[in-house]
């Protein structure tokens, strides 16, 4: 246990290099960054709340894509969980990654349904892109992770 647990600050600390290669973002950067984040976080978060609460026309819309009212529950409950973390600095790459997979999901089942392609199968493509780039904007360890990628 303690063998893997100094392995692992090794990794740490070989990656600090990198990171610290890396210039910070600029204020423009951050600021740009937080303004792309906002717009979808702000969209997930009415949606969240609103199958938590689930009024009549949201569960009459789910229903007609085969999502039941105790299902909503916990749908909205999965996605604010997953806002939440990418709302959070230290955790906010594993919620863009959570968040990816539920915006996935959301592709799959509008593909299911036959919906047109670019108003409602792309949709959550075009809100988990602007995530991604504000992420990219204000995160230097996504930048990194770019940058070792290219």
């Amino acid at each position: 246990m303690e063998a893997s647990l100094a392995l692992r600050a090794a990794e740490a600390e070989s990656l600090d290099p990198v990171l610290a290669a890396l210039p910070p973002a600029s204020s423009r950067a951050r600021w740009g960054g937080r303004v792309l984040s906002a717009l979808p976080t702000l969209f997930l978060a009415m949606d969240g709340v609103m199958k938590l609460f689930a009024p009549p026309p949201v569960v009459e819309a789910s229903a007609r894509i085969g999502v039941t009212q105790p299902m909503l529950g916990w749908i909205g409950a999965i996605e604010l969980v997953c806002l939440a973390l990418y709302l959070v600095p230290r955790t906010a790459v594993l919620g863009a990654v959570l968040l990816t997979g539920y915006l996935g999901g959301a592709v799959a089942l509008h593909v299911r349904m036959g919906d047109p392609l670019a108003t409602h199968v792309l949709s959550p493509v075009y809100v988990g892109a602007l995530f991604w780039a504000g992420l990219y904007l204000r995160d230097v360890r996504v930048r990194a992770l770019v940058r070792a990628l290219t």
